[in-house]
């Protein structure tokens, strides 16, 4: 028993140390300057562009993305394979999975049934283990959701209706943002309604809204706080100053910037500005 609790005692320690550390320097870092545009160490470069032409018959849409991706969606598939015949050594699981799910295909609403099948033929993935990864269920997609959104809504309350009351898979934060003076706010989910909706709000001061992996009415997790600084950063940026500069300057900043952050985007939908950079957390940087 006193093994036991010596061991805890260490994990205990070794916790307080990593919720300490993220709060010190070199692990964060005074709110940055100068970032933008991205040069140094945590810029990978420009993410990658692909034209998806809607005007192409859904089968046809993906391929050209599906061609250099292919190989790299493989590797995810076969990881998720050995991972369940880890626990279910007879492959029974994933037999069911090649056999029986496609039956399900027609279940999609179009066009994303023919869409479905078109990357499974440029993949030679079989539609079976395509719907297993995405989770089949009787609700909506999230991506489904949001590109309906994308495609068919005519204003921000309309969108945000939609998001706010359709029916999907898992619990999940919209953030969404109109053309309009104060019209941004973010969506938390579950999968059958909506749990808050948190608008922007001159009259309260609230001329920005940020969001993590954490409710917003709970505190962070104590090892991964990037509220906190990000908080900080926008204000000392000041709503008079925003710009996508200063935007660049908040999300570079550690640990907003961390080991899990893939790119950066930012977006002004008046201006029609939209710009994704792949991004790097060079050591020291907290790992998540």
């Amino acid at each position: 028993m006193l093994g036991r609790s010596r061991l805890a005692l260490v994990l205990l320690a070794a916790a307080v140390s990593c919720a300490v550390a993220q709060q010190a320097p070199p692990w964060t870092e005074d709110c940055r300057k100068s970032t933008y545009p991205p040069s140094g160490p945590t810029y990978r470069g420009p993410a990658p562009w692909y034209t998806i032409n809607l005007d192409l018959p859904p089968y046809k849409r993906w391929h050209e993305l599906m061609v250099d991706k292919a190989p790299m969606l493989k590797v995810i598939v076969n990881s998720l394979k050995n991972m369940v015949n880890t626990f279910v050594p007879s492959g029974k699981v994933m037999q069911i999975v090649d056999e029986k799910l496609p039956g399900l295909l027609g279940n999609f609403p179009g066009p994303f049934e023919e869409e479905m099948k078109g990357i499974a033929a440029v993949t030679d993935i079989p539609l079976g283990i395509l719907e297993w990864i995405l989770g089949k269920k009787d609700a909506m997609w999230i991506g489904f959701l949001t590109r309906t959104v994308l495609e068919n809504s005519t204003s921000y309350e309309e969108a945000k209706n939609i998001l706010t009351k359709t029916k999907i898979l898992a619990p999940a934060y919209f953030i969404l943002g109109g053309n309009q003076s104060g019209e941004g706010c973010v969506i938390t989910r579950d999968r059958k309604e909506s749990l808050d909706v948190y608008e922007l709000d001159a009259k309260q001061g609230r001329w920005y809204v940020v969001q993590t992996n954490y409710d917003r009415w709970k505190n962070p997790f104590f090892l991964d706080d990037r509220r906190t600084p990000a908080k900080m950063c926008l204000n000392r940026t000041t709503q008079e100053n925003i710009s996508f500069e200063n935007m660049y300057d908040v999300l570079s900043t550690k640990p907003v910037l961390n080991k899990l952050t893939v790119f950066t985007t930012l977006i002004d939908v008046t201006k029609d500005q939209f710009e994704t950079y792949m991004r790097d957390c060079p050591d020291p940087c907290i790992g998540w």
